[in-house]
């Protein structure tokens, strides 16, 4: 695993798939890390040069103190791609992965060739339980909140049917420390409107997409995000919540070609599955 250096924070970061094949840069949610993407890879290694990567305090990257920004999340990413030599990415991002591609689109356009932005939102309307979390995290630690983020990250279904699964997503989060994940949560807490007055310049083909029963990122949410974007289209996935890549992988993965792939033509009407 290479591992490239910003402003003395050194970054975790994986390889798969031909090296001469399309890139496609994912990157993890708040809490998790880069195998957060492990049941996707084998279908995206098909069509892509796939390069996962640690956020910054996460997994094995580096954690400097806090609290971070939506804008440097975006810069690490930008340093990741000019250490690969990599001019064009594609880019796939899941709720605070999400949230940089959106800086991305906005603030560096030309490193994007297309995104797919994953259960997230271009803003918080209310910041109040996120800062209610914050709390509870900084008096009792990461696990009086671990169930409360499962039960919004899975369906019930997901987790009666696949509790390996949940448990290895639920384990990871408890290990996260308590200040680097407090310093990357901030982000969720400022609500902040990430692409400003930029949306209607961004000119990147986008796709929007999240669960039917995401309560983070509502299809709601989603489908104004898609609207907000010039070249963009949305789409729901059925029965699932917020973890898709994990929920259903081969839905997702199926989504992801049909938008990612060159041979796609240009669509804009909503869909789901």
């Amino acid at each position: 695993m290479p591992q490239f250096e910003r402003d003395g924070v050194e970054f975790n970061v994986t390889l798969d798939g031909p090296e001469n094949a399309p890139p496609l840069m994912l990157s993890n949610s708040l809490g998790t890390n880069l195998h957060m993407w492990d049941p996707q890879i084998p279908e995206l290694t098909k069509h892509f040069r796939v390069i996962r990567y640690d956020s910054r305090g996460h997994g094995k990257s580096g954690a400097p103190d806090g609290p971070y920004s939506i804008e440097e999340l975006g810069r690490d990413a930008l340093a990741i791609m000019d250490a690969l030599r990599l001019e064009r990415v594609n880019w796939l991002g899941l709720s605070m992965g999400g949230m940089s591609g959106q800086w991305l689109l906005a603030h560096a356009p030309e490193r994007i060739e297309r995104a797919v932005l994953a259960n997230t939102s271009s803003y918080i309307p209310d910041p109040r339980p996120y800062n209610a979390r914050v709390l509870a995290v900084r008096k009792n630690g990461m696990a009086s909140v671990a169930q409360t983020v499962v039960d919004r990250w899975f369906t019930p279904a997901f987790q009666a049917a696949r509790p390996e699964r949940v448990a290895a997503i639920g384990q990871r989060l408890v290990q996260n420390d308590r200040a680097n994940f407090l310093a990357a949560y901030r982000l969720f807490a400022e609500g902040d409107q990430i692409l400003a007055h930029a949306a209607p310049d961004i000119a990147c083909p986008t796709l929007a997409m999240t669960g039917e029963h995401d309560v983070g990122s509502t299809p709601r949410m989603t489908r104004g995000l898609a609207r907000a974007l010039p070249d963009s289209r949305a789409r729901v996935i059925d029965g699932q919540r917020h973890m898709l890549p994990v929920e259903d992988p081969t839905v997702v993965a199926a989504a992801l070609h049909a938008f990612l792939l060159p041979a796609r033509q240009p669509a804009t009407a909503e869909s789901s599955a």
